[in-house]
């Protein structure tokens, strides 16, 4: 008799954890029918490069967040202002550009994209073109993302 109630407690006691936790459980989420973020954020990128090349200032101000920083390759930092400033001088001019594979890892409201980019541009009158590796890290608002830095290295 001890021994029967004693299994109807643990039966119950099973019982209850399993229902806690199917309720307690995130529910499944159908897949979405948009894009992906890794893939807006490849889009994004796209974008960015197309905005660049068209000296689009508007659609680069979109893009790009307040404190957007870039560290080029010789070191020298760039602010959304000044980057805008470069581009809208004539200083800066990208003449075509193609965009490697790009990796990105998504960690909750942050995602960091790395690709390359081969590029025909001059700066300051001088030709810069060439292959470089960058580095973008991007905040995630709502459904939105928004470049927070970008580290372009030269290969």
């Amino acid at each position: 008799m001890k021994n029967n109630k004693m299994k109807k407690l643990v039966g119950a006691v099973l019982f209850a954890c399993v229902c806690v936790g199917l309720v307690l459980a995130d529910p499944l989420k159908a897949p979405s029918k948009g894009p992906s973020v890794a893939d807006t954020l490849k889009q994004l990128e796209q974008d960015f490069g197309d905005a660049i090349k068209a000296a689009d200032a508007d659609k680069i101000n979109e893009i790009l967040a307040d404190d957007w920083v870039e560290l080029t390759g010789s070191g020298k930092i760039l602010t959304r202002e000044s980057f805008l400033s470069d581009l809208k001088s004539g200083n800066d001019k990208l003449e075509s550009f193609e965009l490697g594979p790009m990796d990105v890892k998504v960690l909750g409201n942050v995602a960091v994209v790395q690709g390359s980019a081969t590029e025909k541009r001059t700066t300051g009158g001088q030709d810069s073109s060439g292959k470089s590796v960058w580095m973008d890290v991007c905040c995630l608002q709502r459904h939105r993302a928004y470049e927070r830095t970008c580290k372009t290295c030269p290969r």
